[in-house]
């Protein structure tokens, strides 16, 4: 017992990370590197695997028309969209909800946080009721109320499905990004603003350039992260919306939704692990770009 203890003492760190390094290990290390192992075979999940090298990584390039035309676009457009613009948004509703007092303040943060944790059967039951392409869908009925249409909008269609994911996804993005930014400017030493205004700062604008963003650095820098892994990882909106996978023409198809269709709807899991690999890499290459933003500068 006394030898334990000893050992428990002197190793006290690594006894509290062994948890999170084991369960580290187990859901994240072993899948990932299961899943790049996978990506150079031939495997319908009965057979055994067969190697094929690259073959899956030279398909998804040259022969799948689809990932090429319209996965690979939608993901780059999604992203770039939902990914900024969630994080300006989130940063944007966290500076003004900062502003103001504790039970608004609350109330509001409440409201904004709580769309982050619905699911797709409730996206499917409040959006598919607003975006329902006939006289009844919501949208529909008050623009044919004002004139503004003349026939009901198929809202879901391969037409405007990619902007409705769009809508839906900032509305419910404000999750924990947003809460550790709204934590780090409500953080912000006081002193600090009052030796700007000293130095000479006018207004808000540069209160929140020169004081407010370099004060919440590690906040921007985690916000930014779960902003990319959110958007890249995202694949249930547009699957719940129009109820299949693909959507209707790949129009609102991301990589992932790509990568169910092959691996779970077609059994071709070789080739479903390299797009998930292809879809890694891409997400590491935006988080090095989010570390050069908000990250310790050397």
């Amino acid at each position: 017992m006394k030898t334990l203890k000893n050992f428990l003492c002197r190793h006290s760190t690594f006894v509290l990370l062994s948890p999170f390094v084991i369960l580290f290990g187990v859901f994240i290390v072993i899948p990932v590197i299961c899943a790049a192992l996978l990506s150079f075979t031939r495997f319908d999940s009965i057979s055994l695997p067969s190697f094929v090298g690259v073959q899956n990584y030279i398909a998804i390039f040259t022969k799948d028309s689809e990932f090429m035309q319209k996965i690979l676009p939608n993901t780059i457009k999604y992203a770039l969209l939902v990914g900024p613009g969630g994080y300006i948004l989130s940063f944007l509703l966290a500076w003004i909800l900062a502003q103001l007092t504790r039970w608004p303040r609350t109330f509001l943060a409440i409201i904004i946080y709580s769309p982050s944790l619905v699911g797709g059967v409730a996206l499917s039951a409040v959006w598919g009721v607003l975006f329902s392409g006939d006289k009844l869908g919501y949208l529909n009925g008050v623009l044919l109320g004002m004139n503004i249409i003349d026939e009901p909008v198929q809202w879901l269609s391969a037409e405007y499905i990619l902007p409705v994911m769009i809508l839906v996804a900032l509305w419910s993005g404000m999750g924990v990004g947003f809460l550790a930014m709204l934590s780090g400017i409500m953080n912000v030493n006081t002193e600090l603003y009052e030796a700007a205004y000293i130095d000479g700062i006018k207004n808000r604008a540069q209160e929140v350039y020169y004081v407010t963003i370099p004060s919440i650095r590690p906040q921007m820098l985690f916000g930014a992260i779960m902003a990319l892994v959110n958007t890249f990882s995202s694949s249930g909106t547009g699957v719940a919306l129009t109820g299949s996978n693909p959507t209707p023409e790949y129009a609102g198809s991301l990589i992932v939704n790509h990568a169910d269709d092959y691996g779970f709807l077609r059994y071709e899991m070789g080739y479903a692990a390299a797009l998930s690999v292809v879809l890694l890499v891409i997400m590491w290459a935006f988080s090095r770009f989010a570390y050069k933003l908000f990250g310790e500068k050397d």
